[in-house]
């Protein structure tokens, strides 16, 4: 009977997790938003094609799964729409060394980021103290623990 009861609840949660995984208020929910903008209105694509931190334009906006960019170029927004999980920000936008290192979801400088392995981080740099080096410092385990972090607040389904 426990192990049925185990079974039920294994299965419940992960009907929930992918539910707010692919419901957009939900996911919306846990990203860094700024005004209802992700990466504080900068642009996701430029960050990969110039490797710069470079500020959108409300002229070039996108709105996915509930979370609205800013692209500094129509181009850029095109080539979003055609690949939107390419160019969405790591754990949704928040600093990437604290989702590691605590687990935890801290605001972020988006002119402080790495680009790697295809996938963009943000890290937090005020009050001196900015937290890319010292996720470069550890980045293999910091980016195992972050993962694992993340999960945490989308399911497994992300």
């Amino acid at each position: 009977m426990k192990m049925l009861a185990l079974l039920f609840i294994s299965v419940a949660f992960g009907i929930i997790s992918a539910q707010a995984q692919t419901n957009p208020v939900v996911r919306k929910q846990q990203f860094n938003l700024d005004n209802g903008l992700a990466i504080q209105g900068y642009d996701p694509v430029a960050y990969f094609t110039q490797n710069k931190a470079i500020k959108g334009s409300s002229a070039n906006s996108v709105t996915y799964k509930n979370v609205t960019y800013r692209f500094a170029s129509s181009t850029n927004a095109e080539m979003f729409q055609k690949s939107p999980e390419k160019y969405e920000p790591a754990y949704g936008g928040w600093c990437a060394y604290a989702m590691g290192a605590t687990g935890e979801k801290v605001p972020v400088d988006p002119e402080t980021f790495k680009v790697k392995d295809g996938h963009l981080y943000l890290f937090y740099n005020k009050f001196f103290n900015n937290t890319l080096p010292k996720w470069n410092k550890d980045e293999e385990n910091l980016h195992r623990k972050a993962d694992q972090s993340w999960l945490k607040f989308v399911g497994t389904n992300s």
